[in-house]
């Protein structure tokens, strides 16, 4: 349930839904529930997003370990390189 939020709150906040489902299934493993509600509840976008304007979404959460675990996962999944 927590991987279908998220994704579900990626693509709210703007990422296509292919990326999202990539990024949630890798971050849903190395992010507290806490965590990734605070991501899954990021506003919605007013459009579609780049990676880089969601990723300075991203940092204005204040977490080092949210924005290295989505920094990460955003270039694996971006690039096709993602591995679980």
């Amino acid at each position: 349930m927590p991987e279908a939020r998220l994704r579900t709150g990626l693509i709210n906040a703007g990422l296509s839904q292919s990326l999202a489902a990539c990024m949630a299934e890798r971050m849903v493993d190395r992010l507290s529930l806490a965590q990734l509600m605070r991501i899954a509840d990021l506003p919605k976008a007013r459009e579609a997003e780049s990676v880089d304007r969601f990723l300075r979404r991203i940092r204005s959460l204040g977490d080092p370990e949210i924005v290295a675990v989505a920094t990460s996962s955003a270039a694996l999944c971006a690039t096709g390189f993602a591995r679980n």
